[in-house]
């Protein structure tokens, strides 16, 4: 049968009917063995029991690539920078500059595969099968399925783009688990994520991504809150040599960094601050632009804050926040997100300032959502600018 498989050019499937102990009195077949170690006197009948053992048996598997499932580590060669041209304050969604620009990273390494569970019209990677149709792979309403082809292409060296709504990736999580057992290189782009998709409704929302992907070793989880750090941060996730996982937004939100901006896994961006900060905002994806209205609304009322946007929530920009939370008036760290309270951003800060007498205070979702518009939504979970200034206030009433 194996040199049957082996002259098949096509894939071929081997189905054996197998007794578990066969041979072996006391095991063929029995319930509660599997798994067990024998004891040496029955490892003497055992072995006593199927005679002699030809053990010069010998099998060689084709070598798929020489490099095995870490062949794609080294890193992808890019021809230059994405092409970032989106003007201050221009609307547009994240997931849409994700479809452009890979697409564009497309162009310059034949690496890059793009696979989705049909929803490429709303995660855009429709973007890169227009561009590059022989390198995008329709998996259709089967994410499971999908992650466990993104590690064959992984194993043969490529580099795989694994997109669908962040809640859907929830339905994969063990396959995602046994990638990273397996050391495979595989980048995941969930769209969609929190309540701020509006009227999608609950079903939709990926509320538990963020504590899904933080629990993977060695993954990383960017979450760009606007086009340009989006643009600019699709080549580092194409380079980076393992699990990484990019949190897209469904609603257009205004671009707030120019093209000269840079950005890095690790790092941060101090949006506003003062030397009389009250506390430090930290945010990321929608829940920055809420941090910002917060800060316009408390500045009329003569009142400070820090806003940090967190793009990368793992691995955390620690020095950063901890410098800023020390030099503000109360010490104090409010984290808002777009996540449940459990595993996301929140808990990200709170490990980073650890033992460093700095409050951490944490607005996230707590309880399911329901249909409505993006604000109706955020505002009902608690995580809107009103509910920020709110909180600021009740810091030093």
């Amino acid at each position: 049968a194996y040199a049957k498989a082996q002259a098949s050019p096509k894939p071929f499937v081997i189905i054996a009917k197998t007794v578990k102990g066969k041979g072996v009195s006391f095991l063929e077949d029995k319930d509660g063995s599997h798994g067990k170690t024998l004891k040496k006197e029955e490892l003497e009948k055992a072995l006593e029991e199927l005679g002699k053992v030809d053990d010069s048996l010998r099998f060689d598997l084709k070598n798929i690539h020489p490099r095995g499932v870490h062949s794609a580590t080294s890193g992808v060669t890019l021809d230059g920078s994405p092409e970032v041209n989106f003007k201050i304050g221009e609307q547009i969604a994240t997931r849409e500059v994700y479809g452009q620009v890979l697409a564009e990273l497309g162009e310059g390494n034949e690496l890059i595969y793009s696979l989705d569970g049909d929803t490429k019209n709303s995660t855009y990677s429709q973007d890169f099968k227009k561009a590059h149709p022989e390198r995008f792979i329709e998996c259709f309403i089967a994410e499971q399925n999908m992650v466990g082809v993104a590690v064959g292409l992984s194993v043969m060296g490529k580099i795989p783009f694994v997109s669908t709504f962040a809640a859907f990736l929830t339905r994969t999580f063990d396959q995602i688990r046994m990638a990273a057992i397996s050391r495979a290189n595989i980048k995941f782009v969930g769209s969609h994520a929190g309540v701020s998709i509006g009227e999608d409704g609950p079903s939709q929302m990926g509320l538990e991504d963020i504590a899904l992907f933080g629990a993977i070793p060695q993954s990383i989880i960017l979450h760009p809150a606007d086009g340009t750090s989006t643009a600019k941060l699709l080549p580092y996730i194409a380079n980076y040599p393992s699990i990484a996982y990019l949190r897209t937004l469904r609603p257009k939100t205004p671009v707030l960094y120019d093209e000269a901006e840079e950005f890095a896994i690790g790092g941060s961006k101090i949006l506003r601050e003062s030397e009389k900060d009250i506390a430090v905002v930290v945010a990321a994806g929608i829940t920055v632009h809420e941090a910002l209205l917060a800060h316009q609304t408390l500045e009329k009322d003569g009142l400070a804050i820090s806003v940090i946007d967190a793009y990368s929530v793992k691995p955390i920009d620690e020095d950063t926040i901890i410098r800023k939370a020390k030099g503000s008036r109360t010490k104090t760290v409010i984290v808002v997100e777009d996540h449940y309270f459990h595993g996301g951003l929140g808990d990200m800060v709170l490990n980073a300032v650890a033992g460093q007498n700095i409050r951490v205070i944490k607005l996230a979702v707590g309880e399911i959502s329901r249909s409505g518009t993006s604000q109706e939504l955020l505002d009902a979970a608690g995580i809107s600018a009103k509910h920020i200034v709110k909180k600021i206030k009740n810091l030093i009433s």
